[in-house]
């Protein structure tokens, strides 16, 4: 019970880093990593604010922690991601050697981690990582579906 409530606690942090890139009019997602139950990283999908393909809030929260450990290596970490990585991002997961995955939602159209691939866990790769989903889904599929609402309301006023 108590790792529940610290992956919904994790989990809210990443909802925020989302619904700061709704405000910012990117895909709403966010990631935090967590190391020794300290948040060292936060961030959320940057793409079209700096118009590159792999600003994924996954691969940005990895990329700071990182510089911040000063290693490539978070063998200790857990990432918090409020929608199911996709390929690239479960692929970042799995090559920072992170030791555990938390997720909110699934992507029945893009998830590597569950729904279309199961990249984290694949027998055949050299390291493994720990998967929860669903955390705090119901809220974080919510944010997606508003976020799609929306752009189809504005699509279809132009």
């Amino acid at each position: 019970m108590i790792k529940r409530q610290e992956d919904e606690k994790y989990m809210s942090l990443a909802l925020q880093e989302a619904e700061q890139a709704f405000r910012e009019e990117e895909v709403p997602v966010g990631a935090v990593v967590v190391i020794d139950g300290k948040v060292v990283a936060a961030e959320h999908n940057r793409r079209e604010q700096t118009q590159d393909p792999t600003a994924h809030a996954e691969v940005l929260a990895i990329r700071e922690a990182a510089k911040k450990r000063g290693s490539w290596r978070l063998t200790d970490a857990t990432v918090y991601v409020t929608k199911e990585p996709c390929p690239m991002c479960a692929g970042a997961v799995l090559n920072a050697r992170v030791k555990r995955l938390v997720f909110g939602c699934r992507d029945p159209k893009g998830g590597a981690v569950e729904s279309l691939y199961r990249i984290p866990t694949d027998e055949r790769l050299n390291h493994k990582v720990e998967v929860t989903g669903g955390v705090l889904k119901e809220e974080c599929s919510e944010l997606l579906r508003r976020f799609f609402r929306q752009r189809r309301e504005h699509k279809d006023l132009t």
